[in-house]
């Protein structure tokens, strides 16, 4: 995730940081999957954001199947999802899920809240329904912000550590990620796919920079932040992922 904002999974907060993920993606990997009539799985829904980016890329007909286990969330995404495209919803754990007759799994801000063997089980569920992939905004480790601070390298240091909690593969995600399909012979392309937020983006800096500096001191108690900091642009680096069988 972007971030660790004790509402990071709310609706405000998917809503707040959803022109940030537009604007992020990497689209051009779209262009790269087969031209065919759809069947696409969501993982970790939300309310649906991913949907709305990429079903107008794709052809018709399409069928999502949205999975998410927040129930409020599955409600608003499948109301939220274009017209013309058939929406069922799943209420279960995307890491143990079957991938039979889809064309497409795909997923945002997933694999770094995912530990190895979570990682390894999607990828097999993949490959055995030989449905290609497209993870996006995975984090990479990495936010530059501006006007910079003595206090930024410990900050990223301490938040990364934080990522990594309870054996989740942070940072490292997306590089385990193409390691295990390319260990099965798949094909993997990936993207930079960073946030850039200015000016216009006030209020999801904010939001973003308490959510950074809470998941920070978390793991790092003493960590020094300096108070009422002013910040105008921040860059946070994510990478978006392909898997192609």
């Amino acid at each position: 995730m972007t971030t660790a904002d004790s509402s990071g999974y709310a609706p405000e907060w998917l809503r707040l940081r959803e022109p940030a993920d537009t604007a992020a993606r990497a689209a051009d990997l779209v262009a790269l999957l087969p031209a065919v009539p759809a069947v696409i799985r969501d993982l970790g829904c939300g309310t649906g954001a991913m949907g709305r980016w990429l079903s107008g890329r794709l052809p018709k007909p399409q069928r999502w199947i949205l999975h998410d286990q927040d129930q409020r969330l599955l409600k608003i995404a499948a109301r939220s999802l274009p017209p013309g495209i058939s929406v069922v919803t799943e209420q279960a754990d995307v890491t143990r899920l079957g991938f039979g007759g889809t064309s497409l799994v795909t997923a945002s801000a997933l694999l770094d809240l995912l530990t190895e063997e979570e990682i390894q089980r999607l990828v097999k569920s993949c490959v055995d329904a030989q449905s290609p992939a497209l993870f996006t905004l995975s984090v990479t480790g990495s936010a530059r912000l501006t006007p910079a601070d003595a206090a930024d390298e410990a900050l990223n240091t301490a938040f990364n550590d934080h990522q990594r909690r309870d054996g989740k593969l942070g940072p490292e995600a997306v590089a385990v990620t193409a390691a295990e399909f390319q260990r099965y012979g798949w094909t993997v392309h990936t993207r930079l796919s960073p946030w850039q937020l200015g000016p216009e983006h006030r209020e999801l800096i904010d939001a973003w920079y308490r959510g950074f500096v809470a998941a920070a001191r978390e793991e790092q108690p003493d960590l020094t932040v300096p108070e009422d900091r002013q910040i105008t642009e921040v860059t946070v680096h994510h990478q978006d992922l392909l898997a192609l069988p």
